[in-house]
């Protein structure tokens, strides 16, 4: 099947994923539905006359030249849903989309995938819970799904960074462009151990309207939904719901009654809707997973991109021994009041401890 029509198949006015497989059951290939005649194409279940006219007309053919053209420039590439590579638990759902563009290094068909989410409205005992998650999971061997928004998911895709966790950010826009902004350089680092994927061809905004079905995705990738903070109304219970519609397992963390954020799980469990999770350890009891023994250099290597030479410096003396403040002046030769900058830094991003005795070591 030739890229070009696989693409304009999902281009097409009002012919969404469940019509394109429609279509594709009747007519076998993409080419062959542009081949075909007004007559055979209303012959088809759910194809009316402006649905027919629409694909015989459509100029989703020129669309796709362009689209290809940025594709093969940024290395991104198209999953068609009969693609080996496609991701298998999400084809297993009614609704999984005809064509995804796909940027990263991950295996899609991961043996364990697990999705985090959770409030744009992230509370310390939300983040603290990531980083238990991440820290976890490390000896799982799983791969982590979020959405990349504000709150829960950039700090579960951060913390599986910092673990060296491969983990996927589906989005609700175009491969052209990111939403939002900010979350630019934790992208970038993802591309290298994890990567992006989404639906929307290129120049699709982030509307409102996109998130659901964005959150379909991340429902429909994984094995599990982990639920760490919501509120009752909010993507991360429309997600879990979807994953429960999917016949896929679905967990959250309680929190105390009187928490904003913290109602939406507790709604969760009460509704059994979700099971309740007290220590990320439970999740693989849940799921019967062993932990997947690894080599020295991949535990070393769960540190988080980014750190200046400074901090690598630290962390390349602190995988040795743990070591006082004054051992660390001298082995970076810098003095202890800049060195307490860099210090406070790493422990901000959960790289090391501080114990008593002004000693450091990793986490």
């Amino acid at each position: 099947m030739s890229l070009i029509h696989r693409v304009a198949l999902t281009l097409i006015k009002n012919v969404g994923h469940v019509t394109a497989k429609s279509l594709l059951a009747e007519f076998g290939t993409p080419e062959a539905i542009f081949a075909a005649s007004r007559a055979q194409l209303l012959e088809v279940d759910g194809i009316g006359k402006i649905t027919a006219d629409q694909i015989l007309h459509s100029d989703a053919l020129s669309l796709a030249r362009k689209q290809i053209v940025f594709l093969q420039k940024h290395r991104i590439e198209p999953l068609f849903y009969t693609d080996d590579k496609y991701p298998k638990r999400l084809k297993q759902c009614y609704d999984a989309p005809v064509l995804l563009y796909y940027r990263g290094t991950a295996d899609l068909n991961h043996p364990r995938i697990v999705s985090v989410v959770g409030t744009r409205m992230a509370t310390p005992y939300g983040l603290m819970l990531c980083q238990q998650l991440a820290e976890t999971l490390q000896q799982y061997n799983v791969l982590v799904v979020s959405g990349l928004a504000y709150g829960i998911d950039v700090a579960a895709h951060k913390q599986c960074l910092r673990c060296n966790i491969p983990t996927i950010g589906v989005l609700g826009h175009g491969l052209d462009r990111l939403y939002p902004p900010a979350h630019r350089q934790t992208a970038n680092e993802m591309l290298y151990n994890g990567g992006l994927i989404t639906e929307f061809p290129l120049e699709t905004v982030p509307d409102k309207e996109n998130f659901p079905k964005r959150n379909r995705i991340i429902a429909g990738m994984s094995d599990v939904t982990i639920v760490v903070e919501a509120a009752l109304k909010g993507g991360a219970l429309i997600t879990a719901e979807i994953a429960g519609s999917y016949n896929r397992d679905v967990y959250a963390f309680p929190g105390k009654t009187t928490d904003q954020f913290s109602q939406g799980c507790n709604f969760l469990i009460k509704t059994n809707r979700a099971g309740l999770i007290n220590h990320p350890r439970d999740l693989a009891y849940y799921m019967g997973w062993n932990p997947v023994e690894q080599s020295p250099a991949n535990r070393q290597a769960g540190l988080p991109m980014g750190l200046n030479a400074t901090e690598n410096m630290i962390v390349n003396l602190l995988r040795q021994s743990s070591l006082r403040i004054d051992d660390l002046a001298i082995g970076t030769g810098i003095q202890q009041s800049k060195l307490a900058i860099h210090l406070l830094n790493l422990e901000i991003n959960g790289v090391i401890v501080s114990i008593p005795g002004n000693i450091y070591k990793l986490i």
